[in-house]
């Protein structure tokens, strides 16, 4: 205000000019001369026309006029915002694409007809005292549904009975998204095997989908909740033992569903958990589990300790795998993230459902 009040010199201010103009000329005094950026063009053309390397970069330029002795000798920087500035760089630009939606590889669920959670464990906590911690951690897709429970160790008997009490309270999600472990898969060393959680999920009608081993953001918001927790939880407080814990994380889990209350309205419905249910580990399987897999060099996916040739056209590239048990068929369909609703189909290869009895 007092530099605009000290032009005004004491006038009336409807009769002061109040266009804003920079101090002394259109040109910084300190900026490059005209016939250094004329020869700075001139050198970029001919070592493009007949330089012995083909370079003819701003690296490239700059030894040029270091080799004619050139003054004063402008940096690389310099040159390159001179091409910039006059309109030669012949580079392109990365295009920046929009990100595809959330769940977008479940067109389902990237249509929000449908709910997708997600479970991982958080693992390689100690308390002060060499007390083991192990964080079993949820997260609804589009509801924001988070939940923690924490113990010593997990086994996958302790993991089903856990998601039954979980899925009995808020109801039952169209998907359940998991990685690989074996708590959650089942055992690896053995083809064809479904473990507890898979035959929890079948039974239930929610789809099991296990993300591709080694890959980022499918697992992106279980991932960031496990983040969240560990800071807010974790690292925010003192705790002298698992019950300690255990409060402070049910504090932090209970504001947060708060806060996400109006998320979960609008999110997909849930199915409610049907009365009277029993698991029943010796069940036939029926139903569709999903693995999501990245194809080799030779456009082979490895799944449930198994290689399916897909398609060699399609080498190093995401599938959707839809194991369907009813059927006896495996389905691939194809999947980029630069056009997440084109999905066609690849291939459909005979499976043969495991009959073999479930060891308890």
């Amino acid at each position: 205000m007092q530099v605009w009040v000290g032009r005004t010199q004491g006038q009336r201010l409807d009769r002061i000019d109040w266009s804003d103009q920079p101090r002394g000329g259109r040109r910084a005094s300190c900026s490059t001369a005209a016939r250094i950026e004329d020869l700075v063009l001139r050198l970029r053309k001919q070592l493009k026309e007949s330089s012995p390397l083909g370079e003819f970069g701003a690296q490239a330029i700059r030894r040029e006029l270091q080799r004619r002795k050139v003054q004063p000798l402008p940096s690389v920087r310099t040159i390159g915002r001179i091409l910039l500035r006059r309109g030669v760089l012949d580079g392109r630009r990365r295009v920046r694409r929009p990100p595809p939606p959330p769940g977008w590889y479940l067109p389902r669920v990237a249509a929000r007809k449908a709910e997708l959670e997600s479970f991982d464990f958080v693992e390689g906590l100690v308390i002060c005292g060499g007390t083991d911690v192990m964080v079993l951690n949820g997260m609804s897709l589009h509801g924001g549904l988070c939940s923690s429970w924490i113990q010593s160790s997990w086994t996958a008997k302790q993991t089903v009975q856990t998601l039954v009490a979980h899925w009995r309270e808020h109801g039952l999600p169209a998907y359940a998204q998991f990685d690989n472990d074996t708590i959650f898969q089942g055992a690896h060393q053995w083809p064809n095997t479904f473990g507890r959680v898979s035959r929890l999920c079948l039974q239930l009608g929610v789809v099991p989908v296990f993300a591709p081993p080694r890959e980022t953001g499918f697992q992106a918001a279980i991932e960031s909740y496990n983040g969240r927790w560990q800071e807010k939880v974790w690292r925010r407080f003192q705790h002298d033992n698992l019950r300690t814990l255990r409060r402070h994380s049910e504090r932090y889990v209970n504001a947060a569903r708060q806060r996400s209350a109006a998320r979960r309205d609008a999110a997909p419905e849930r199915k409610p958990f049907p009365v009277d249910w029993k698991l029943n580990l010796q069940k036939p399987l029926q139903g569709t589990v999903i693995f999501l897999r990245r194809t080799n060099n030779q456009g082979v996916a490895d799944l449930l300790a198994q290689s399916y040739e897909v398609d060699p056209t399609w080498p190093n590239r995401l599938v959707r795998a839809e194991v369907d048990l009813t059927r006896g068929e495996i389905r691939f369909y194809r999947l980029r993230r630069r056009e997440p609703k084109v999905q066609p189909l690849i291939k459909t290869i005979p499976y043969q459902t495991p009959m073999k009895r479930f060891h308890e």
